[in-house]
């Protein structure tokens, strides 16, 4: 949209020159053209009407002017005038009895205009006009004149002044290209009962634009001016704009660009750039030539090597870009016991598999299907991390060996809770305030929030975390509610209400919230949002080709290494300090000091997932407590206080970037 209005504000200025300089010339021409033409309302021979009355007369604001008699048959080349239909013919007759010859005009076999008649000399003048007529427009086509044409004609400007600047005197605007507009307005209509009257019938209004625009425009020999815009162009970089001036041989500007220009050099050592948006000057001092540029760089140079048929790239991140806002716990059971189940790998120890789940998100498109309105709760299914003082625990629910697990029935909420206070979404806000419960911290109220289809997110039944597949904003509120059985047990669990199990669509469900519209970071769902991901912004990655190591580079040299220099880990390669390298090549102990491949972590457990280059670190918060905890439980507090980076998991990633030593 920035582009667009580029080209835009560009396209005024250039317009507003043209219509500048033409203005005059276009006003000398109004004034010295009559006004009052008057087109008589009947055709008459100039000799049939002698002393006829002029008072019978049409006047039109803009007319045409008349083909004068008699009619020799030439056509106007306009592009404004429709062109003669097939039908109308002219011919030439030759009359013996009086030796004229006969120009007649016919629409079938009618004469629809007076004969003209001619002698001999006078048509031997006529043959004669024509053929030097013909023969100027084939040379005009031969030389690439005749061939063009356009809907704006040429403007020719007069005096010395214009010519000596613009190396001319005619101004010539070629456009071309397309514009289509469609508006529509789409209507879905369900009759489903389970929805309220208003929501069984959704009209939007559709409008959707394609434009197709090239423009050259010359100014005399000097200045010229391109554009061509797309709305349909793949790259942003296919739409160009470009205003030149070029100036004599003898002139010290010989170049002046605005607009899309580059700056290609001959030269193997340094090379140019390309795609630059901004002004480039050219300037000739006797045999000094001087190029000058100040642009803005919309490109990018990279190397890309392949190997064996596949694409090889380096990477390189950094401890705070960790994916935001796409990985998320659907439990604080989960977080908690995450470390624990991936002790082991490549086994994963958790006796959890979940079955059914549905993911909730605040509707920002204009997706009508898959729609309901929810509130999500923050303590819903909670054991021991809960937030408002309001719920406790419900120690009597399940056995002393699975308490903990989440539940419905894990706290007392449905009991201090009354659900049929919550169905109407317009009472929500006002029922919960008045038990002293905060929206935006104990709860989100989400109207016709949209239920993510299975191929927009993934999960894992095992370690109880999703995977979406886009970063959801950070005004956007995220909510769930699954189903789980633990091993050994025939029972099932749930958290939050599903929108099968017979509510009726127009009321509200009870869910999850695993990310509210404000950011709390005192809040327990701060830390389900997964802190231990990272993007290689790859796909499809080859175990067999890839690398992974950890540096460090807070020292004094400021030289990145595998290692600290100090305390219980010197020496110690780091991928093994952060638990990503436990095994060898054959998946068994001990260790060989290279990353242990294990794939499928968003689904199955491990350390990386290929399919997308996402890498899973097997602790909660590798560069905070987990660092932390290893050096102080062996008495290192203060080499715990050098390395660890605990303001990125305690703060947003703003605030942990002020820190920057520690990054």
């Amino acid at each position: 949209m920035e582009r667009f209005v580029r080209y835009c504000s560009l396209l005024l200025v250039f317009g507003f020159l043209i219509a500048a300089t033409a203005s005059g010339k276009l006003w000398q021409h109004f004034n010295t053209t009559d006004n009052h033409h008057v087109i008589n309302k009947f055709l008459y021979p100039p000799d049939s009407v002698p002393g006829g009355d002029t008072s019978n007369q049409l006047r039109t604001p803009y007319p045409f002017e008349e083909e004068k008699f008699p009619y020799t048959g030439e056509e106007n080349s306009s592009p404004m005038f429709l062109k003669v239909p097939s039908n109308i013919q002219s011919e030439v007759e030759y009359d013996p009895e009086t030796g004229m010859y006969i120009l007649r005009h016919k629409m079938g076999d009618i004469d629809y205009r007076p004969p003209t008649y001619m002698t001999l000399e006078e048509y031997r003048d006529y043959e004669l006009q024509n053929s030097v007529d013909e023969y100027w427009i084939e040379r005009a086509k031969a030389s690439g004149v005749g061939t063009r044409s356009g809907i704006i004609p040429s403007v020719y400007i007069g005096g010395k002044a214009f010519d000596r600047i613009f190396g001319g005197h005619t101004i010539d605007i070629r456009p071309s290209g397309s514009v289509e507009l469609t508006f529509q307005v789409l209507g879905n209509s369900r009759d489903d009962p389970t929805l309220d009257v208003r929501q069984r019938r959704q009209v939007n209004f559709d409008f959707q634009e394609k434009i197709q625009m090239n423009v050259i425009a010359k100014i005399g020999d000097k200045i010229e001016f391109k554009t061509n815009y797309n709305t349909e162009a793949t790259f942003e970089f296919e739409n160009k704009l470009n205003l030149r001036y070029e100036g004599d041989e003898d002139e010290i500007l010989q170049l002046l660009e605005a607009g899309d220009v580059s700056l290609p050099l001959n030269s193997s050592l340094i090379t140019g750039s390309q795609s630059l948006f901004g002004i480039k000057s050219k300037m000739r001092f006797g045999k000094t030539t001087v190029t000058a540029i100040f642009s803005e760089q919309e490109s990018e140079t990279s190397t890309i090597t392949v190997q064996g048929g596949a694409q090889t790239n380096d990477f390189l991140l950094k401890a705070n870009e960790y994916e935001e806002n796409k990985h998320f716990f659907i439990s604080h059971f989960f977080r908690e016991n995450y470390e624990n189940a991936l002790e082991e790998l490549p086994i994963v120890n958790s006796p959890i598999n979940i079955t059914k789940i549905e993911v909730w998100v605040t509707n920002i498109g204009a997706a009508v299907t898959e729609n309901r309105n929810v509130v999500a709760f923050t303590d819903v299914g909670e054991f021991n991390r809960i937030y408002s003082d309001k719920f406790n625990p419900n120690l009597n629910y399940v056995p002393a060996n699975l308490r903990g697990i989440p539940s419905n029935f894990a706290n007392n909420f449905f009991s201090v809770i009354d659900t049929n206070q919550i169905r109407n979404i317009n009472n929500i806000n006002t029922y919960l305030t008045a038990k002293g419960l905060v929206s935006g911290e104990d709860f989100e109220k989400i109207e016709l929030a949209r239920k993510l289809e299975q191929n927009e997110f993934t999960f894992n039944s095992k370690l109880g975390f999703i995977s979406l597949n886009t970063t959801i904003n950070s005004d956007q509120a995220l909510a769930v509610a699954f189903q789980y059985q633990v091993i050994g047990s025939d029972q099932i669990f749930q958290v939050g209400e599903f929108s099968d199990e017979g509510i009726n669509g127009s009321k509200a469900l009870v869910v999850k919230l695993l990310k509210s519209t404000f950011v709390n970071i005192r809040n327990p769902i701060w830390d389900l949002m997964m802190k231990n991901v990272y993007s290689l912004q790859a796909y499809q990655v080859n175990r067999d080709d890839f690398t992974l190591n950890i540096l460090y580079s807070g020292d004094e040299a400021g030289v990145p290494t595998g290692y600290f220099e100090e305390g219980p880990f010197k020496g110690q390669p780091l991928i093994q300090v952060f638990n990503l390298d436990n095994l060898n090549k054959q998946n068994n102990p001990p260790p060989d000091a290279v990353f242990d491949f294990l794939d499928n972590a968003a689904t199955q457990g491990g350390t990386i997932n290929s399919s997308n280059g996402r890498v899973f670190f097997t602790v909660l918060e590798p560069f905070g407590s987990y660092l932390r905890e290893k050096y102080e439980d062996l008495g290192y507090n203060e080499l715990a206080d050098k390395y660890c980076y605990d303001s990125l998991y305690t703060l947003t990633k703003t605030g942990a970037e002020q820190f920057a030593e520690k990054n």
